[in-house]
């Protein structure tokens, strides 16, 4: 049995076992499990000689061909090192598909498969957990010691320095989506380049700006199942030039943010010590707004809203001309949750 916890993951892909040739990341995360994924299918694909071909299979690509991942994945190639099969779960990517992949000698190649969250008895996370050549791999949102990492292994490479005040700021305003991180912290050494050390004002002038409280808007508004109040705020959003995969990622921080909240609350904790525990600190004007959620939404509910806030995510990337539309079903998905998971807690 080999499942893989969340402190334990960095290390387990740097030292990666070439046994394990089936992997699976899962978790609240989206930018952490997409950045190991790529980590680990690289990896695989460099363990033979000559190294293999890492492919890319879509949901769309097995609805035009139903049975091209499983052909692939146990297929030799006639040239080159054994294939890495890399994809994500879907209703065309599931447990029942892929385990006759993980019995033994079944995989001609390797396979990396991303996930939204997985409760621990799901039956995707038991397969990988339990095949002796799996392993499951659990992926949240960066802590403070590993954001202050990647700012650090990011400046260093850009060749420049931060004052600590800045670097403080940047650890309170990131870390909720590593993809998102990474993305601001390039934002930020273009902005500064020419500079040899970034300042506080730096941080300031590109890191989050007032946009911001427009989309907080959005984002808070479908988590208190508002969904009319929230479709309206985000066609203003759009119309003043963000773009709704932004709206997307801040949803995806947010409902991150209440699930670590209920968590805390239903291990014993009180409002204001789970609050307290919170990082970046929660403002004081949104804090009403968290502790009411948080007594609508249930952890299962939550579990099921992250699920599909990632969904929602890749298929906006993958289909940027309906990423608005995405978005906004999106939206109106989550309120819908909020409402009812409401009427469930007070039934």
């Amino acid at each position: 049995m080999t499942a893989i916890k969340a402190q334990q993951a960095e290390q387990f892909l740097k030292t990666l076992d070439l046994r394990y040739r089936a992997i699976l990341l899962y978790g609240t995360d989206a930018g952490v499990i997409a950045e190991r994924a790529r980590t680990a299918a690289k990896k695989l694909a460099e363990s033979s000689d000559p190294p293999g071909d890492i492919l890319r299979i879509e949901d769309a690509d097995l609805e035009v061909e139903p049975d091209r991942l499983l052909v692939e994945a146990q297929t030799i190639p006639m040239f080159g090192g054994p294939k890495v099969i890399h994809t994500r779960a879907s209703r065309r990517v599931t447990a029942q598909v892929l385990q006759p992949l993980l019995q033994e000698g079944a995989l001609a190649g390797a396979l990396v498969v991303e996930a939204g969250n997985l409760r621990p008895d799901d039956s995707l996370r038991l397969l990988f957990e339990k095949s002796a050549n799996a392993a499951a791999i659990a992926c949240f949102a960066d802590e403070s010691r590993t954001l202050d990492s990647i700012i650090s292994e990011t400046l260093e490479q850009a060749g420049i320095t931060i004052t600590r005040d800045a670097r403080q700021a940047l650890l309170a305003r990131l870390g909720a989506d590593r993809a998102l991180t990474r993305g601001e912290l390039e934002k930020l050494v273009l902005y500064t380049r020419g500079k040899s050390q970034i300042d506080i004002d730096d941080v300031d002038a590109i890191v989050g700006d007032a946009s911001e409280l427009a989309i907080e808007t959005v984002v808070l508004a479908a988590a208190s199942g508002e969904g009319r109040r929230a479709v309206q705020e985000l066609d203003r959003v759009i119309a003043a030039g963000e773009s709704p995969q932004t709206v997307i990622a801040a949803v995806q921080r947010h409902m991150q943010r209440l699930h670590r909240l209920r968590a805390s609350l239903e291990s014993g904790h009180s409002m204001d010590a789970a609050l307290r525990q919170l990082r970046p600190p929660v403002h004081f004007k949104t804090r009403p707004h968290l502790e009411a959620q948080c007594r609508m939404w249930a952890i299962e509910n939550l579990n099921a809203a992250l699920s599909r806030i990632a969904d929602a995510a890749k298929e906006a990337r993958l289909n940027s001309a309906l990423e608005a539309t995405i978005a906004e079903r999106l939206l109106l998905d989550l309120a819908r949750s909020a409402r009812g998971s409401a009427s469930a807690r007070t039934a």
